[in-house]
Parts: structure tokens; sequence; C-alpha cells
């Protein structure tokens, strides 16, 4: 049974007061200096910065601009990514650990410099950001974490006896000076100055292939393409991901998100647990400014989850009411991130042999700061400009061979799933499902995917994934098909809600 405080459509905080111009569909070929994938921070901020330095570009969206992760995030914008500083001098060393802490710290100076800039209202707040546990096996974890923030002069360290919880902690580690706000009122901020610089920008035209290398061109669904100096993949999970195999150094996690009015005072900061399951909580504002507490937590490999999905958002729920006491919860949402194979994202010449053809994928959870160091990062690359952070983050780097062990793990996953999905044993019928059920079903004697929306409309489509063939699981959170292989996602009817696919899924009858 569904709890009645949770509503039953999901719905973001960042999405409840949006006003954003549309924009049209491409229906013509068109030549430019920049082609730009993927209408989220990343490709807005690439856009912008791109345009205010003369290059004609186009934006390409395959729905509507920030209705991906950049719209259902929890929106802070911190360097402080969990206890990821002690692994990435084990992976890295010490130089290029700091070398992410200062990209992310960048990062974070430049969105308030141009939120101020543009006269961007977003939110924006300073805050610190905490990392903690209740737990005291995790104990060893932030030792290790506070002295890695030593080694590397992180701006913060041991804070345990400030942390501003209802409960009882064992350790906390700070970092100082972080910031959050609202993402779409930031990123739709800069879309009037794309246009008035010369950019171009499309929704609801989704990129299905680019081909060449010297002159790439992006060939969209409906067969106009543009030809290009350069090409920005920017889609979350690269649609051309088997360009250099990126289905294989992915692995795509789904996380959960609320906003309740609570009966405490939220806590002021920013706060990460290291526990499991993990939390995230941090301020915010109604559309009304009535105070908000944002709970996060409950991840799981996409597509892949024991439990009803809408579970996850009940279990944030109860939490929520145990600690801070809850009201009522106004909104709630979940969202994919995408972890590469050593936890540094993948951005720069997305593979070896195509200099023109630029990729930006891989932020895990930490899409703001990432996104916004991947278009400083993606600009200089373009422009010819000397980065510091390019070997860092290059897509090719040597460390990756460190990450083998993940990508065996994630290939026999994928085997796995596709062996699993195809030998599952059905024992429903499409005539089994109530009103705003969906469930894998057997109908007309083979394996389909089946919901009865709440008019009693039965939407059957085939469950197999268009992009490498995995069989799809149904989520009662948000009504869609997820694979578990990859991370695709569909709607109830099929169409591509999240790729790396670009097809839709077949419908029954076809």
């Amino acid at each position: 049974m569904r709890d009645n405080q949770i509503p039953s459509e999901a719905s973001s905080l960042w999405q409840a007061d949006r006003k954003i111009a549309t924009y049209p569909l491409l229906d013509q070929d068109l030549m430019v200096d920049v082609g730009i994938v993927g209408g989220g921070i990343t490709g807005i901020v690439s856009a912008y910065l791109l345009a205010k330095e003369g290059k004609k570009v186009a934006l390409l969206e395959a729905g509507r601009l920030l209705e991906g992760t950049t719209g259902y995030t929890t929106a802070k914008i911190s360097s402080q990514h969990g206890a990821i500083y002690q692994e990435l001098i084990k992976v890295h060393g010490e130089e290029k650990a700091k070398l992410y802490y200062d990209a992310n710290e960048e990062a974070l100076q430049f969105i308030p410099s141009l939120q101020e800039e543009e006269s961007i209202a977003c939110d924006l707040t300073t805050e610190d950001a905490y990392l903690y546990t209740t737990e005291e096996n995790n104990m060893e974890l932030l030792e290790k974490e506070e002295q890695a923030y030593k080694k590397l002069g992180i701006n913060g360290g041991e804070a345990t006896d400030e942390v501003d919880l209802p409960y009882s902690i064992k350790k906390a580690l700070v970092i100082r000076n972080q910031a959050q706000f609202d993402p779409v009122k930031f990123t739709s901020g800069l879309l009037p100055s794309i246009l008035e610089n010369g950019g171009l920008i499309f929704e609801q035209t989704r990129a299905v292939r680019v081909k060449g290398a010297n002159e790439p061109s992006i060939v969209t669904e409906h067969g106009h393409s543009i030809t290009c100096k350069d090409v920005i993949i920017s889609s979350h999970f690269p649609f051309n991901d088997e360009q250099g195999a990126y289905f294989s150094r992915l692995h795509a996690q789904r996380s959960y998100s609320i906003a309740v009015k609570p009966v405490k005072t939220p806590p002021k900061g920013m706060y990460l647990s290291v526990d499991s399951p993990s939390r995230s909580l941090r301020q915010a504002k109604d559309t009304d400014g009535t105070p908000l507490l944002l709970i996060g937590g409950q991840g799981h490999t996409a597509g892949k989850n024991e439990d009803s999905t809408f579970a996850n958002y009940e279990k944030l729920k109860d939490y929520g009411s145990e600690a801070f006491g809850i009201t009522s919860v106004p909104y709630h949402w979940s969202a994919q991130d995408l972890i590469t194979l050593d936890k540094v994202p993948y951005i720069g010449q997305m593979v070896t042999g195509k200099k023109h053809v630029w990729v930006a994928t891989g932020f895990a959870k930490w899409g703001m700061s990432n996104g916004a160091v991947a278009a400083l990062l993606l600009k200089d690359l373009i422009l010819g400009n000397e980065n510091h952070y390019a070997d860092l983050f290059d897509p090719t780097r040597s460390e990756l061979k460190k990450g083998a062990t993940s990508f065996i793990k994630e290939n026999a996953d994928v085997a796995k799933e596709l062996v699993k999905g195809k030998a599952h044993r059905v024992n429903l019928s499409a005539d089994d499902l109530a009103p705003d059920e969906g469930s894998i079903v057997l109908h007309d004697g083979k394996k389909a995917g089946a919901y009865r929306d709440k008019t009693g409309e039965l939407h059957i489509v085939k469950p197999t994934c268009t992009h490498m063939g995995c069989d799809v699981e149904w989520n009662d959170a948000e009504r869609t098909w997820d694979c578990p292989c990859h991370g695709s996602r569909f709607s109830h009817t099929g169409s591509v809600m999240e790729g790396p696919a670009v097809k839709p899924l077949k419908r029954f009858e076809d």
C-alpha cells in the first residue's frame, strides 16, 4: 500500500515553477561551428561559453530542456563527493587527486560569478558540506578521508562537534564554503544569451548517430543533419556509446529524493552519510517560500530493485518522519547517475582518432559541479587553449586500466541480466493487471510488457531494450520500463526517456 502522504505522480521541486520558453524541432540541415547534444547543465553552459567566444553553436535536446538529470537533482554545488579523496589518491596519486578538488572548487567559484554576471535569481546560497557516519564500522573510512583532506589541503576537516542533526553521529568531516541552488532557474537564465550571441536551440530533436571525424555531423531521428567543426556529446549517457565502448565503461545508478515540510527546523548546511543506505540532506524553499527539507538516498543499480521502486520513497519518508517529523511530502523524484571505472568523469576526446568529437559523462551524483568543470574544459579544448585538468579527465587515460575489475564486473552483470531476462518465467497475464499497474506478462502466448493506466486502457510493448537486447523491468514509482544492463528508460508507451537507447520499445502489435 502506498503512503498517502506521497503523491502518486512524481514531480521535482525544481520543475514546480518552471518558466522556460519552448524551442523548435530541427526541420532542416545545418552547418555550425559546434553541435552540442544534450540540454542539461553541461550542454547549456558549453553553448553559452562557446557562443560568447564567437562560435556558432547548435544545442539539441531529445525532449525538453532541463527535464533530464539536471532538473532532477539535489542541486548541491560541491567538491564534497562522498569519501572519494582517499580513493582518488590511491588510484591517481596525490597530484591528480588535488587537481580533482581544484577543478570542482573552480566550478564552485564559476557558477556564482556567472549567476551574478547574468543577474540570474536562482536561490543560490553558500553552505558548508558535511560527510558523516552513525556507524562504528565506518569510522576508519572517515579517518582515512580526513587524512586525505590534510594531504590535499582541502578547506575543511574534522567537524563532529558542529553537526546539527537530531540524532547521534560517530564522526563527521566538513568542506567549507560550498553552495546550493535551483539548477533549472540558473541554466534557463543562460538561454537568452545563447540566442543573442547567434546560437540555435532545438527541442524534441533526438540525435541518433554521429558521422565522420574531421567535419563530423549529427544525424537526427527525422533524418536531418548538422555538419560541425566540433561535436559535444553531453547527453548524460552517450547515445553513440559504441564508440569507445562506453556502454561497458559506465555504471548506471538510480537514487531517490523527497522534499518534505518538516516539523523540526531543517539543519543548516548540506549533509551526506557514508552509511548504507546513504542519506543526503539540505534545506530548500517551496515556490511560496515555505521551508522544505530535501532527503535523498536509496541508491541502487538502474533497473535492478528487489522491492517496489515506490518503496524507496516510503523509506525516505519513514527516515524523515522519525528524525524530523513530516507534515507533508509535496514533491518526490528520482534521478539516474553514471559512474566511471575510476570515479573520475570522462571529459575530452571521445575516442582516439576522432579529434573533433568530444564527450562529457560519468559525473556520478555530482553533476552540478562536474558539469561546470566539463563545460569549462571543453571550451578550452575546442578553442585550443591549455587546460591543466585535461589529462585528469581524459576519457582515454591510462589509469582506467586500474578499473579493470569494475570493467569485468560490469560486463559480467550485463551478461547475467541478458540470460536472466530471457529465462524469466511469467505467471501473470495482462487481464490480471489492476488500473495503474504494470508488469511483465504473458500475452497471446508471448512475453510482453504491459501497463494498465488509470482509465483502464492497456499499453503493451515488447520488453526488449532497443540498445543491446536486455529485458526491461517495470518501475512502479515512475511508471517506466527500465533496462538493468545500461540504464535506458522508456515510458509506459515505449518512447525513449533516457539513453543510451535511441529507438522506442516496439509495440506488441508491430
